[in-house]
């Protein structure tokens, strides 16, 4: 691991001048503010001071619009609809004021990713301003921040071809997208990237997701970081069989982080192909599953941390890296945090990469699939405790009455379970439908991460409590190219347990979401216990937890289902997670959407104020619909608005701006 020297501390301070200039409000993704015009005194006041709907963006509507929009100098910047048209409107009225649209063909009809968070911003600090769009067929598009123009100087006409320079020979549609936005330091643009989903592809092989960085004046490409080393570079003797040359994914999907004055980005890179099979590629898989420190300028690597070993349960880095500066026992530390899908914190010096508490390598089950070769260890935080529950054991399920908790034991005896890290087995293996884990492997956090109080330190994170089942099934073998079972040769893929298997080119396939789903416990209810949604406290000085509370009402689903007549149910929490905002005085956070994850009931229209000291509920009032972006808050004509994206099944997605009246 390559260490940087250590630089001088400087507080990271959230958003200035009450604009919203990043993704995550600043460079480091705090989501904090320091406005207090809204506060616990008057946010009971708190209305709709204008909507603006993206129902007529594309030519369809967008229902799960996870954008966060930028504010800069009484403007608003997002992208929307499932073209990605970038769009800017008056942040006091919410009036449209251009919009651009970049037609690009079959590309953009067959975009691996079609949602997206939103938009980069850059400034040369005087008269020049441009909005940064990375386009569902995988361009990098430069536009004029008071125009909507294309910038003429920037790549061709404004735009740079992202899928050159991937070591593939052809690149297709389809194959390679983005669904964060870049981020722009030190004058250059780094782009991250997302792929085909990797849960059952049909191929080991895959487009690697290198992270690049071009020239924010000129579009040229300055450097590639490979996600996966080549031949001779420091990683490539953990893909073994030579597994480096065709490996694929290994993208940097979430949203990055950048610390300004040290000039470096951090890079949460995910699993490499397959997601819950990794027989074709033996070995560790560096960079895959690691947590990236390199330079803004040069690229070059500066340390990493891989938080999974050649991971085959898709816990991968999926939240945006969060910079922290925090004292711990005296000692002041420029800290990144990054909470993972395993409901872990994991807390590093970002000038070193050294642990601020100790990781420790330890023994985990290993894998009883023919071709499968798990690490035998994995790295386990010390602190701060988990934040959400992990592994399953009958203590966990669900108990509102004893014919309850007994037919939640009858189907938990049908699965494997155990500790964190039990891999997925092959279906049927001991009688048995499957592996049942906790967390999901959607998490636990995901893409709307955390928040960050740079005043108290404290990290404010939402989670989701939900079973998921996989089992390793043969696959048809006209995919032979997959990997190989045992003596008999036969192609393998991960599937979701619980559907009976299917005959398929001579091999049973296995198919369905099974308990994938939260509700495949007794009667249509829950497996687990709640809360199936929660908002965690942790104050990173210490690694403590200070509070924890279950996020929303008790879904509709479980109000109503006919077992739980006559019992009073109350604090589970929906299973959905809730996108978080901090300022000066209060924590906002909201009913996730169910698209997030399919739940009983999901999809609550609630947004939040939260006592951030105690976790006490403040206020709520209720949107249109399920908030589905991170939100956003900033100053303009001496007034303070909370913006947020909602939408739902059937409730086409719109902007929501919040104010006191």
């Amino acid at each position: 691991m390559l260490l940087a020297a250590t630089g001088r501390v400087q507080a990271q301070h959230g958003t200035t001048n009450g604009e919203w200039r990043f993704y995550g409000g600043d460079a480091g993704n705090t989501k904090y503010a320091p406005l207090d015009q809204i506060n616990a005194s008057n946010v009971k006041e708190l209305e709709v001071a204008w909507r603006w709907k993206a129902e007529n963006f594309g030519p369809r509507a967008d229902y799960n619009w996870e954008v966060t929009p930028l504010m800069v100098g009484g403007v608003l910047y997002f992208t929307a609809g499932s073209r990605r048209d970038v769009v800017a409107a008056d942040a006091a009225t919410g009036e449209t004021l251009w919009m651009y649209r970049l037609d690009e063909g079959e590309r953009g009809d067959r975009a691996v990713r079609t949602q997206n968070r939103g938009l980069a911003y850059w400034t040369d600090g005087k008269d020049d301003t441009r909005i940064l769009l990375v386009s569902p067929g995988f361009q990098l598009v430069e536009l004029d921040a008071k125009t909507g123009r294309p910038i003429p100087g920037f790549g061709k006409e404004g735009i740079v071809e992202l899928t050159e320079g991937l070591d593939r020979d052809v690149v297709k549609p389809g194959q390679i997208g983005s669904s964060s936005p870049a981020i722009v330091i030190r004058d250059v643009v780094v782009v991250g990237a997302a792929l085909l989903a990797g849960t059952a592809p049909a191929s080991k092989e895959n487009v690697p997701g290198y992270v690049r960085g071009y020239d924010v004046h000129t579009g040229k490409r300055i450097w590639t970081f490979r996600t996966i080393p080549h031949a001779g570079e420091e990683g490539v003797e953990t893909w073994e069989n030579d597994s480096w040359k065709y490996s694929g994914n290994t993208g940097a999907w979430a949203p990055l982080a950048a610390d300004e004055e040290l000039g470096y980005v951090y890079l949460p890179v995910e699993t490499p192909t397959g997601d819950f099979y990794g027989g074709n590629r033996p070995g560790n898989n560096l960079f895959g599953d690691s947590l990236v420190c390199v330079d803004a300028k040069t690229g070059k690597r500066i340390w990493y941390f891989q938080i999974v070993h050649h991971n085959i349960w898709d816990w991968e880095p999926s939240s945006p890296p969060l910079l922290a500066d925090i004292t711990v026992d005296g000692k002041k530390i420029k800290a990144v945090a990054l909470v993972s899908k395993q409901a872990y914190t994991y807390v590093f010096d970002r000038v070193t990469g050294k642990p601020v508490w100790p990781i420790v390598e330890r023994p985990v089950p290993q894998s009883t699939v023919p071709g499968e070769k798990t690490s035998p260890t994995q790295p386990i935080p010390t602190k701060p405790a988990p934040f959400d529950r992990q592994g399953i054991t009958v203590d966990d399920l669900i108990d509102f009455t004893p014919e309850l908790r007994k037919e939640a034991i009858d189907i938990l005896a049908k699965y494997e379970t155990g500790p964190m890290f039990l891999p997925p087995g092959l279906r049927g293996a001991n009688g048995k439908l499957g592996t049942l884990f906790l967390p999901n492997h959607t998490g636990g956090a995901n893409w709307p991460g955390g928040a960050f109080d740079p005043e108290t330190g404290i990290l404010y994170v939402s989670s989701l409590t939900n079973p998921d089942g996989l089992s390793i099934a043969p696959a048809d073998p006209k995919r032979s190219d997959m990997g190989y079972v045992g003596a008999q040769s036969t192609a393998v893929t991960a599937t979701k347990a619980g559907d009976a298997p299917q005959q398929q080119g001579g091999q049973p396939r296995y198919t369905g979401e099974g308990p994938a789903r939260p509700n495949i416990g007794p009667r249509g209810l829950p497996l687990i216990k709640p809360p199936w949604g929660r908002i965690t406290a942790i104050d990173l000085n210490t690694g403590d937890h200070v509070w924890m509370i279950p996020n929303g009402d008790v879904p509709d689903a479980v109000k109503s289902n006919p077992a739980l007549k006559g019992i009073e149910v109350k604090n589970t929490g929906r299973p959905e997670r809730s996108p978080l905002l901090v300022t000066k005085t209060l924590l906002f956070g909201a009913d996730g959407s169910g698209l997030f994850n399919a739940g009983p009931g999901g999809g609550g229209k609630f947004f939040r104020a939260i006592d951030k000291k105690t976790g006490a509920i403040v206020f709520e009032m209720e949107l249109p619909a399920s908030t589905t972006g991170v939100p956003m808050t900033y100053m303009v004509n001496d007034k303070q608005y909370i913006v947020v994206a909602t939408g739902a099944r059937g409730t086409p997605a719109e902007l929501v701006a919040l104010a006191v009246p």
